[in-house]
């Protein structure tokens, strides 16, 4: 780590003179270890995406993303395939990378741990879909993905609010879909094994996970979900009852859930969404807490495709 770009989003979290100071106390710690520094501030969204790419170009080694998820997401677009380290500095609402990386910290700890950090090739995960103008795109992410009612929940988050309030407008949010959502059936295919078929499945929420811990009151959502692994770590809910989300969603909270017929956990290189036939239900698309588009997706793994700043003792 000798030229390092900070990218930090000043909407990001919920205290800006906590994190305008934190930003400072990162370029203190980098500069008085002789790493040359730079600060880039977002403008927009999708601009943490522009200046990464921009960071490359300009021949910066390493990109620390300073921000939540969301700031990670756009950094990563730009950093798949290049040789340009990616760092995480948590100052949003939601840090579900940092805490997989045992980074929830104070700033002057975090810059110590990325300065020790060890340059690591990781896999990322990799969405195509429809995007809102509905043409074909595609995105990476190394934290989730997800169809259904997670990414109907992040469709309603107000940036003004969540600011505001944090992950209590998740929790009211959640709730309201809860009670209000009829939880629509789409089919998900999925490779047979072994026989170059395959099965499709109903179901009514899929969430890809790459991380092992989201940290917070979820921490292992999917066990064997890593991002060293070279298969997606699946939760498909085959399941409307509302009844069954919440049980399973108070186990998740107490680290005491388990698979079976209705939630189950799949391990696969690929899985493909569409919507069934005669369907108008409206399913969104997210990925890191992104809200992206609609059906269909498909989603795999791009191995050995980013290097990340591991620090010491983390197990990614």
């Amino acid at each position: 780590m000798r030229r390092v770009a900070l990218i930090y989003n000043p909407a990001s979290g919920q205290h800006s003179a906590r994190r305008d100071a934190a930003v400072r106390e990162i370029m203190a710690a980098l500069e008085e270890a002789g790493v040359f520094a730079e600060a880039f501030e977002t403008g927009a969204p999708g601009s943490a995406m522009a200046l990464a790419e921009r960071a490359v170009s300009l021949g910066f080694d390493t990109v620390l993303a300073c921000g939540g998820d969301g700031t990670v997401h756009e950094a990563v677009q730009s950093l798949v395939g290049t040789d340009i380290a990616l760092g995480v500095v948590p100052l949003g609402t939601a840090n579900a990378l940092a805490a997989d990386l045992g980074l929830i910290a104070p700033p002057a700890k975090v810059a110590g741990m990325l300065l020790q950090a060890a340059p690591t090739r990781v896999a990322v995960g990799r969405i195509y879909f429809t995007d809102q103008s509905k043409n074909p795109a595609s995105r990476y992410f190394v934290v989730a993905a997800g169809i259904g009612a997670d990414a109907l929940l992040m469709s309603r988050l107000d940036a003004r609010l969540k600011r505001r309030l944090g992950y209590v407008l998740y929790l009211i949010e959640a709730i309201r879909i809860w009670a209000t959502s009829s939880f629509p059936l789409f089919e998900a295919v999925l490779p047979a094994n072994g026989n170059g078929g395959s099965r499709v499945v109903d179901v009514s929420q899929l969430l890809a996970v790459r991380v092992r811990s989201f940290g917070g009151a979820l921490r292992r959502l999917a066990p064997g979900a890593s991002l060293r692994n070279g298969s997606l770590s699946l939760l498909a809910f085959k399941t409307q009852s509302r009844l069954r989300y919440l049980m399973f969603l108070l186990a998740a909270v107490t680290g005491t859930h388990t698979f079976r017929r209705e939630v189950e956990l799949m391990e696969t290189p690929s899985i493909e969404c569409r919507a069934r036939a005669g369907s108008r239900e409206a399913l969104f698309v997210e990925a890191d807490g992104e809200v992206l588009g609609s059906l269909p997706v498909r989603l795999e793994v791009v191995p050995h495709s980013l290097t990340l700043l591991v620090p010491p003792g983390a197990q990614p």
